[in-house]
Formats: C-alpha cells, sequence, structure tokens
C-alpha cells in the first residue's frame, strides 16, 4: 500500500514520542488502532455490498431468461395443442360424413408466422447478450 519502510517507521516513531510526549502517546495509538479498524470494517461492508448487488442483478436476469423461455415453451405448446385439435376435429367431421373445412383460416396462418418471428427475434437477441454468434448462412442455387 505504502512504501514505508523499517527505518521510516522508526524515525516516524521517534518523532511521535518527542512531539506528544510519553503520556498521551499510548492513547493516541490506541485511538489510530481503532479508526484503522473502523476504516477496514468499512471498506469490507461496502465491497460485500457491491458483490450482493452484482449477484442480484446476474439472478435478476436470469429470472428473466427462465420466465422467456417459460412463455416460449408455453406459446409452443398451446400452438402445437390447437394444430391437434383442429386435426382431430376435421378427423371427426370426415368419419362423421360431414365435409371438411375447406376455406383457410389466414389470420391463424399469419398469427403463426409472426409469433416464429417473434420467437426467432428473442432468440436471436439472446444470443447476442450472451455474445453468441452463429455463422451466416449461405444459399446455394
Amino acid at each position: 500500500m505504502f512504501d514505508i519502510g523499517f527505518s521510516e517507521m522508526v524515525v516516524l516513531a521517534v518523532v511521535a514520542l518527542v512531539v506528544l510526549g510519553p503520556e498521551r502517546l499510548p492513547k493516541v495509538a490506541k485511538q489510530g488502532g481503532q479508526w484503522l479498524g473502523k476504516m477496514r470494517r468499512y471498506v469490507d461492508d461496502v465491497k460485500s455490498d457491491i458483490n450482493r448487488q452484482m449477484e442480484l442483478s446476474e439472478l435478476r436476469k436470469l429470472q428473466t431468461q427462465v420466465t422467456d423461455a417459460a412463455k416460449d415453451l408455453e406459446k409452443s405448446v398451446t400452438s402445437s395443442v390447437t394444430e391437434l385439435q383442429t386435426e382431430v376435429d376435421d378427423l371427426n367431421r370426415s368419419l362423421s360424413g360431414e365435409t371438411p373445412k375447406s376455406t383457410t383460416d389466414w389470420d391463424t396462418v399469419y398469427a403463426v408466422r409472426r409469433q416464429r418471428e417473434r420467437i426467432r427475434d428473442r432468440r436471436i437477441e439472446r444470443e447476442r447478450e450472451l455474445g453468441i454468434k452463429r455463422p451466416k448462412r449461405r444459399f446455394y442455387r
């Protein structure tokens, strides 16, 4: 911390003895030691607070990642269930003799596409935050 050698410390001790005198020197040394202990405790408290804040921010980031992944999983499961339900309904209609619905519901098709694009965009953004680089795709014709 400080470059104070033994000879410099001896000179400081002699000067302190001459200036303060033998009566007050022990009291001043004790008070200086107490101040030094208080300063060290304060620095340790600040360091521990900073470490706790860093850990807390990391946990919050992890929590957001987990919730995003859970939402993505929930959306994919619900879309799979709805697709399966429509297929089962069409099969039931065909077995019962009804004609299946021949028109395509374009709103659901576009909604699924938008959902997939949002999932892809979130994945790309997460990879950017984590620093993962993917090679560029090359399309050969």
